[in-house]
C-alpha cells in the first residue's frame, strides 16, 4: 500500500473527509468532523488507527509494525508502519474498525444521517 492507496481507501469511507488541521505534513481523516485516520507525508510511511484497547495491545504483541500511537493516546491509537510486512487487507480492515468505532461515538442524529 502506497499514499496515493491509502488516501483513497480512506476517502472511500461514507462521509470522510481530509484535511491538514495540524500541519501541513499530518493528513488527517475524519467522519462527522471526527478522526478516524492520520499520516505523515514527509517520511516513512505509517497510519494512526483508532483501536479498541484490548485489541490494540493484541495488535502490538502480534505484529512489530503496530506501535502504541504515535503523538497519540497509546491506549486507544496505533501507528502502523506500512512497510511491506502486512497485507493491505489487512490494513484496510484496521481502518474499518477505527471509522466503525468513531461512527459509533457519533451522536444518533449523525448515525442516522450517514446511513
Amino acid at each position: 500500500m502506497n499514499i496515493e492507496e491509502l488516501r483513497e481507501y480512506c476517502l472511500s469511507k461514507k462521509a470522510a473527509t481530509e484535511c491538514f488541521p495540524f500541519d501541513e505534513v499530518t493528513l488527517v481523516f475524519k467522519v462527522c468532523g471526527k478522526m478516524f485516520a492520520l499520516t505523515n507525508l514527509d517520511g516513512d510511511l505509517s497510519v494512526n488507527l483508532k483501536c479498541d484497547p484490548e485489541k490494540a495491545i493484541e495488535l502490538r504483541e502480534q505484529y512489530p509494525a503496530v506501535k502504541p500511537g504515535y503523538h497519540m493516546n497509546k491506549r486507544m491509537w496505533n501507528t502502523v508502519e506500512i512497510d511491506g510486512s502486512m497485507g493491505d487487507y489487512l490494513i484496510k480492515s484496521w481502518i474499518d474498525d477505527s471509522y466503525n468505532l468513531i461512527v459509533k461515538s457519533l451522536t444518533k442524529k449523525q448515525q442516522e444521517e450517514l446511513k
